[in-house]
């Protein structure tokens, strides 16, 4: 009797521990379905690379356009049009900021890309739609340019030559949304300073002379990460006339008898020090700025 007392306990124990952890299953599936923030999601790349295809010929078509504009009346050089057409999909330049205002929108079984009035976070839906235009263009941005270069088309004419043409990517209609499909995140717009931030930033990466010049992310920011911490701010020593110093080191009559090449390569290598200087200037004066600002909201919340 004893043993047939314990034999049921331990069926009712047994039963107890089954029915929790189905019960814990379906919110196990969810955690492992949550998408990772910063991550590209490759499986939603099939329901948006046409709109992702017809916005990226639509930023090259304007783009061009206003590259034209700035030089009139020189034309713009097929270079130039290459140059815009192999960085429209890449993040880190200025040439696909226009990724940073676009949210995914899951409607019906559909996913639609709406563009924002300003630019947002960049989380996994930014990195989706870069990802959706790289693979989109892939290596033919140099065909897209010659196509630009040559014939210069009008936006629908160039909407269809990349998106039907060339890449395909509009050649059949996108499949439909799983309904289980998780949902991206929310579209955060960043404030007007942050933005502009960024654009400083974007503006002097790769700058002459300026090797150590990067892009800090928003965790950098916030966690003080910058390069050459330990700078001093040396505004006392500002040189505001230093691109000049270029022209007097050309005309500089040295006792060494330097020749012309001699001369225009020690210009280029003064003036390149100095814009190094004023770019960990620059890079010190936007320390500074986040640890005050982080140090008022600290006392504001004190």
């Amino acid at each position: 009797m004893a043993k047939s007392y314990k034999t049921s306990q331990l069926l009712v124990k047994s039963c107890v521990v089954i029915v929790v952890v189905f019960s814990w299953m379906p919110l196990l599936s969810h955690c492992a379905k949550k998408p990772n923030v910063g991550l590209a999601r490759k499986e939603d790349i099939p329901y948006i690379k046409c709109q992702v295809c017809e916005k990226l010929a639509s930023q090259l078509y304007h783009q061009v356009q206003s590259k034209q504009a700035q030089i009139s009346p020189k034309k713009i050089s097929e270079y130039e049009i290459i140059e815009i057409a192999e960085n429209v999909c890449n993040l880190k330049k200025q040439e696909a900021d226009w990724i940073l205002k676009i949210d995914i929108v899951e409607q019906g079984d559909k996913l639609q890309l709406v563009e924002q009035s300003s630019e947002g976070q960049c989380n996994s839906e930014c990195k989706t739609i870069e990802r959706a235009c790289q693979e989109v263009l892939g290596y033919s941005d140099t065909d897209a340019a010659e196509y630009l270069y040559k014939n210069k088309p009008q936006l629908d004419s160039l909407v269809n030559f990349i998106c039907k043409d060339l890449t395909k990517a509009c050649s059949s209609k996108p499949p439909p949304v799983p309904k289980d499909r998780t949902p991206g995140e929310p579209f955060i717009a960043k404030s007007e300073k942050e933005a502009e931030m960024e654009k400083l930033m974007k503006s002097m990466e790769g700058m002459p002379g300026a090797p150590g010049m990067k892009m800090y992310s928003r965790e950098d920011l916030m966690n003080q990460k910058f390069g050459g911490e330990d700078a001093e701010d040396d505004d006392d020593d500002d040189e505001p006339d230093f691109p000049s110093k270029l022209g007097k080191v050309l005309r500089e009559k040295d006792n060494k008898k330097y020749d012309w090449k001699e001369r225009i390569s020690k210009g280029v290598v003064d003036a390149g020090v100095k814009l190094k200087s004023h770019a960990d200037r620059v890079s010190n004066r936007i320390r500074q700025w986040w640890t005050s600002k982080k140090t008022g909201s600290k006392s504001s919340e004190l």
